[in-house]
């Protein structure tokens, strides 16, 4: 009777290969495990940098300003940066913080999905408590860069 090794063509493992190949396997499962116990909180899954930010906020996007387009606006040939539709004489538009202009129709569903202004990107505030704890982390860390930009120029001058 051939043994299991020649009947499947093969070479018995060596048993020094077979430890390191049951050690990684121990490893594995141990650290799927430890997993387990980890308390998803306690790790910033939610990468605001690689997602599309949330709606503004409602309040926000009430406050915009409500404008008339003037005549001199108008001859200027100024369009919606969104529907490239230019703006007609005594049309009212809605006016961003960043003072670009927009038809309601067409700025109102954009703020609806995301907090920025089209052309700028300029934020309004939204009602997602992550995403503005994000923003103000955000804010320090280009804070606490540019003072040590400032500390390192300081140095060498």
């Amino acid at each position: 009777m051939a043994s299991y090794f020649d009947e499947h063509n093969c070479e018995p493992t060596n048993p020094d290969e077979q430890y390191r190949q049951n050690a990684l396997l121990e490893l594995a499962r141990s650290l799927m495990q430890r997993l387990d116990l980890v308390d998803p909180g306690t790790f910033d899954l939610s990468d605001w940098d690689q997602r599309l930010p949330p709606p503004a906020a409602k309040a926000a996007v009430q406050k915009l300003s409500v404008v008339v387009i003037s005549s001199e606006q108008a001859d200027k040939g100024l369009k919606c940066p969104v529907c490239l539709l230019e703006f007609e004489e005594q049309e009212t538009v809605r006016e961003m913080p960043c003072k670009h202009l927009f038809h309601s129709g067409c700025i109102l569903p954009w703020l609806g999905k995301t907090n920025s202004c089209p052309l700028c990107r300029l934020e309004l505030p939204t009602d997602n408590p992550d995403y503005e704890e994000f923003k103000k982390d955000k804010e320090r860390q280009r804070q606490r860069e540019h003072r040590l930009e400032d500390l390192h120029g300081a140095m060498y001058t």
